[in-house]
Formats: structure tokens, C-alpha cells, sequence
């Protein structure tokens, strides 16, 4: 089985906890706060893998977690961060978000890598609280949270050249005699259940990555046979070889199906330069076909040869002819540009926040900045807490709350705090 969807779900590391710590060394009275800060949570990294051609790890482990970082230590000793969590996947890679289907990546290039999602920054020890009012103060941070999606993979392959054509045209077996691919051969519909890419070396300098779709039939746009799973893999091609069966009765009905197909799936696909290649002319009623094929080809405006992949005759002139027309067709790689990529993490006012009465007696506090001061906050520490009452002082959410009607004894949440509202 071919596996070129998947939805999993990805998580980067917390950041490691700040440590409130002071020197106690004997002859360092007052030695001071040396609490460490904790170290960084791994990120999410995609990494392209031209040697990978599947998604199928990721049907195998749906859940993704990079490590948190460690806590700080005594003697402002800070924790180790954590390696970031690298997933592999296949040039030709989308990422969506899973909830909205919004492109958040087109993974293309060999190597390519892309950060999903940052990892969490640890928090700060002690060392960094202190001041001439407060020498020994016991503040310190926990480490920020991580950040955490669903995400939709799709996988359109990278290839030059896209083989199409009716099952049993023959197209496995041109591919595996114009390259090393082995694909499976038999004398049955549907032989394909998969594409297949191969490698075609024309001579040193020239070289063509062909991909054998699965075998379309009509009504494979709206979801019919077997081909319709794999259209979105001719998109990214070149060129393609429309290959025609010369011992079906009806060839050039064939062809006309299924560039009607093409058409319906992505009105770009019937643009796309293609080369009408009759097969099978080995045998007699192919040669009969040839020039009435030949004649209603050309007055469509498309190139036209005629091969026999049994025997190999004329294959060496279609790769030549193919080779010219990737030569002068445009990268539709480059379609999708960066800047139609949504932005993961657009520029936001981290100061902003809004209020939210939920009910009589709960409120809810909504903002990048105070969400997060609220995770990394130590509360079984009277003085982190009294941190945290001074900076809702300072970025007037305290003011718009009693604004807003809140009395003392109703509840506040702040990200997955749920804090009492108390008067003074």
C-alpha cells in the first residue's frame, strides 16, 4: 500500500524550570541567589529526505514529541536544552494545518528543513531577580510551554516526466526499460496499485526522473478506479507521456477520456506540454492505427511518436523528444511561492489581551504575554505571585477588570490557570 496522506500530531519541548537557590558555603555569609536557568524544549524540524518516497512512518506513529529541557541548578548552572525533534519526510511534502487545511509548508528541495513549531524557553533562575532592593529574592520562572497541533501531510511527488494513460497501456513496462525501476508486470487491469519513480540516464549530463501514475479510467477526477488517489502527484511534473494502447479499439476515445480527466481534476494538468506516444507497435493492428492516431494528435497541436516498449523500437527518439520539451517547460515546483505561505507565527502585539465574562462569577484572560507570564509563573512562591499581581498592574488588566464589574471571590482564567480575584 502507497501512503501519501497523513495527519499527525506534533509537540514541541517545555523549557526547563528556573531554580530559586542560594550559596551556602561556609565562610560566604550572604553568598547571594545562584539558581540556574533551565534550558530550551526541543523544537519540531522537517527535514527533507530525498531518500525517502512514502509517509508511511507516519501512519506507523501518529504522536510527535520533542524533549523538554532540563531544569536549572545551583550554582547558576544552567539545564541542558534538548535536541530538537527532526521529522524526515519526502521532497514534495505539504504540511497543512489539520483544523483549517491551511498550507503551512511545501517541502521541495533535497535537505530543505522548515521549524514547525519553536520550542519552549526555559525559564530564568533567581540570579536574574535580584536588585539593590531585593538581594536574596526567591522569583524564578517556569520553563514556557511548548506549543502543540495537529498537521495534515500530503506527498505530491518531484518528477520530470508523469506517465499517464488507461491501465494496461503499458507504462510499467516502458518504465522499467527505459530505467532500474522494477515495477510490478502482469496481464490485468490495474496491474499499478502505486507510482513509481524512475531514473532515466539519457547520456553523462542528462538525466530524467519519470513517475508511473496508477492507471486512469473515466470518472477518475470525481473519485472512480484506482487512478483518482494519485492526480495531485502529475502536478508537480513537467512534461507528460500520454501513452496510448494500440491494441485497444478505441485509442483515441482513450485519449480524449482521460485528458477530459485531467482537466476536471486541475484545469492546469490539460495545459501541460504532453507527448501523445502510441504503444505496442509490435503489433499489426497498432501499425493500422498509426497514421489516423498520428493525424488526430497533430491537429490538437500535441507532439505525436509511436514505440514499442516490448522491443524498444523508437524509445531512444522519445526520450530525445521528452528530453527537449522538460528543457523548455517551466518549474512548476516554483508555483508555490513563500509568500503565499500563511505565517505560523505572525507578528502579534504580545501586550494585547481581551476580557471575557464567561459567567456571573468566571472570567477569562486572553493574550499571548499574560498566558505566558501565567505558565511560567512559580505559584507556591509569595513573591512570584506578587510578581505576577504587578505585571496585570502594569499591562492594565487589573484596571480593566474592575472595569469590567469583577468583584473579590470570582474566578479568573488565564491560559490553564484559574486564579480567585482578590480586592487590594
Amino acid at each position: 500500500m502507497f501512503f501519501d496522506e497523513a495527519k499527525i500530531y506534533v509537540k514541541s519541548g517545555d523549557g526547563g524550570r528556573g531554580m530559586v537557590s542560594f550559596r551556602r558555603e561556609k565562610h560566604v555569609p550572604r553568598g547571594g541567589p545562584d539558581g540556574g536557568d533551565g534550558g530550551n524544549g526541543g523544537s519540531i524540524v522537517f527535514v527533507v529526505n530525498p531518500k525517502i518516497n512514502s509517509l508511511v512512518q507516519y501512519h506507523r506513529q501518529i504522536h510527535h514529541r520533542a524533549e523538554d529541557g532540563k531544569n536549572g541548578h545551583r550554582a547558576k548552572r544552567t539545564g541542558a536544552t534538548a535536541d530538537d525533534l527532526r521529522l524526515q519526510v519526502p521532497p514534495g511534502t505539504l504540511i497543512r494545518d489539520a483544523d483549517t487545511g491551511d498550507l503551512l509548508a511545501d517541502l521541495i528541495e533535497p535537505e530543505q528543513e522548515f521549524v514547525l513549531l519553536q520550542g519552549g524557553r526555559g525559564g530564568r533562575g533567581n540570579t536574574h531577580f535580584a536588585n539593590s532592593v531585593d538581594q536574596a529574592p526567591r522569583v524564578a520562572e517556569r520553563g514556557e510551554p511548548g506549543e502543540e497541533r495537529w498537521v495534515y501531510l500530503e506527498l505530491k511527488m518531484i518528477a520530470d516526466v508523469g506517465l499517464v494513460g488507461m491501465p494496461n497501456a503499458g507504462k510499467s513496462t516502458l518504465l522499467s526499460v527505459i530505467s532500474a525501476a522494477r515495477p510490478k508486470i502482469a496481464d490485468y487491469p490495474f496491474t499499478t496499485l502505486h507510482p513509481n519513480l524512475g531514473v532515466v540516464e539519457l547520456n553523462d549530463d542528462k538525466m530524467l526522473v519519470f513517475a508511473d501514475i496508477p492507471g486512469l479510467i473515466e470518472g477518475a477526477a470525481q473519485g472512480i478506479g484506482l487512478g483518482h488517489d494519485f492526480l495531485r502527484h502529475i502536478e508537480r511534473t513537467r512534461v507528460l507521456i500520454h501513452l496510448l494502447d494500440g491494441s485497444d479499439p478505441e485509442p483515441l476515445e482513450n485519449w480524449a477520456a482521460i485528458n477530459q480527466e485531467l482537466a476536471l481534476y486541475d484545469a492546469g494538468l490539460e495545459s501541460k506540454p504532453q507527448l501523445v506516444v502510441l504503444n505496442k507497435m509490435d503489433l499489426h493492428d497498432t501499425i493500422a492505427w498509426e497514421p489516423l492516431v498520428a493525424e488526430e494528435v497533430a491537429k490538437k497541436g500535441y507532439e505525436f511518436c509511436s514505440i514499442s516498449a516490448v522491443t524498444g523500437q523508437g524509445v531512444r527518439e522519445m526520450l530525445q523528444r521528452v528530453w527537449h520539451l522538460v528543457e523548455a517547460a517551466p518549474d512548476p515546483r516554483q508555483a508555490i511561492t513563500s509568500d503565499e505561505l500563511i505565517v505560523i507565527r505572525p507578528e502579534l502585539d504580545e501586550n494585547a489581551f481581551t476580557i471575557e465574562q464567561l459567567d456571573e462569577q468566571t472570567w477569562r484572560i486572553v493574550g499571548v504575554r499574560i498566558e505566558r507570564v501565567a505558565a511560567m509563573t512559580y505559584w507556591e512562591y509569595s513573591a512570584t505571585v506578587r510578581r505576577f499581581q504587578r505585571i496585570l498592574e502594569s499591562m492594565g488588566i487589573s484596571a480593566a477588570l474592575e472595569k469590567a464589574g469583577i468583584q473579590a471571590g470570582h474566578m479568573v482564567q488565564i491560559g490553564q490557570q484559574e486564579l480567585e480575584w482578590s480586592e487590594g
